[in-house]
């Protein structure tokens, strides 16, 4: 109980003192904190397992919390701010309403915010690496949405000027891009499934989980995103003999052959026993925004 009550009191006090608010602004960077709004404090609120916030008090002239810490342990409860907005704005289709995910921007922009505190903790490093993968999903899947509402409305990610190397995002020390995240850290972690679960933002992507990633629940969630994508007709056609896949097996070939060929691979997860001699070739890819 005593953790969040801390992880409120670290939010609260963001809220009310020196946080900048980020503005919505489509310049290179953003300011590198988010005040933290009202509503998103009631959602970690909701976590505290006290009868009543009065409990909680702070004193300007007590030491400092290492509050950071404390909130990488709290990596679950963090992941609550991303899912309750991936509940209410995208479908179970992976549709992405983003008129609506427009209202709540400033939601987003909190929760990156936590992502930023999360990755400057100490115990960061210390995340197995079923944690380390949840966080950067989520954060890149975040980042994403958060690049097209800024945006928005666009037909397109590619009708943005350099969407993947846009450096729009300060977690920790380092200020970050799309490209950092997908082919610095999440392909080095060799778990190619990850690109049934990073999301950009088009149709012919694989579909945006409407929930949070989450260690304890990340085994179930690659293997169900990598069944749904490719037992998807419109983005991959399998045949016993025959395959029209996505184009991300053609880009990310190596990352698929990591022990095998990618037949072995697909075979993991296809409905369709695949021949080994079957006949490959590669679907177009539709740009279009996935909403």
């Amino acid at each position: 109980m005593k953790y969040f009550q801390i992880l409120f009191i670290t939010l609260l006090t963001s809220a009310c003192t020196g946080a900048k608010p980020v503005t919505e602004s489509n310049s290179t960077k953003i300011t590198e904190h988010s005040q933290t709004t009202k509503d998103s404090i009631i959602i970690v609120k909701e976590f505290i397992e006290t009868d009543s916030v009065n409990d909680i008090t702070f004193k300007e002239n007590e030491p400092n919390i290492n509050f950071h810490q404390i909130l990488a342990k709290r990596v679950t409860v963090l992941h609550e701010l991303w899912n309750n907005l991936l509940q209410k704005h995208v479908s179970n289709n992976g549709n992405v309403n983003y008129k609506s995910f427009k209202t709540e921007h400033k939601k987003l922009l909190d929760y990156i915010y936590v992502l930023n505190l999360e990755l400057s903790s100490e115990g960061f490093q210390s995340f197995s690496k079923e944690e380390k993968l949840a966080f950067w999903i989520n954060a890149y899947n975040a980042m994403t949405i958060d690049l097209i509402l800024r945006n928005y409305p666009v037909k397109s990610i590619k009708d943005i000027k350099n969407p993947w190397e846009q450096r729009l995002w300060k977690l920790g020390k380092k200020w970050y891009n799309l490209n950092d995240i997908e082919h610095q850290i999440l392909r080095k972690m060799n778990e190619p499934r990850i690109h049934f679960a990073i999301v950009c933002a088009s149709v012919s992507c694989p579909k945006l989980l409407n929930e949070a990633y989450t260690f304890e629940n990340l085994e179930t969630q690659l293997t169900k995103a990598s069944k749904q994508f490719l037992s998807d007709s419109e983005r991959n056609s399998i045949l016993e003999n025959d395959l029209k896949l996505s184009k991300i097996f053609q880009w990310f070939s190596k990352d698929f052959k990591q022990n095998g060929s990618l037949i072995d691979f697909l075979n993991k997860y296809s409905e369709v026993k695949i021949s080994n001699n079957a006949k490959i070739s590669f679907k177009d890819y539709n740009w279009d925004l996935n909403e």
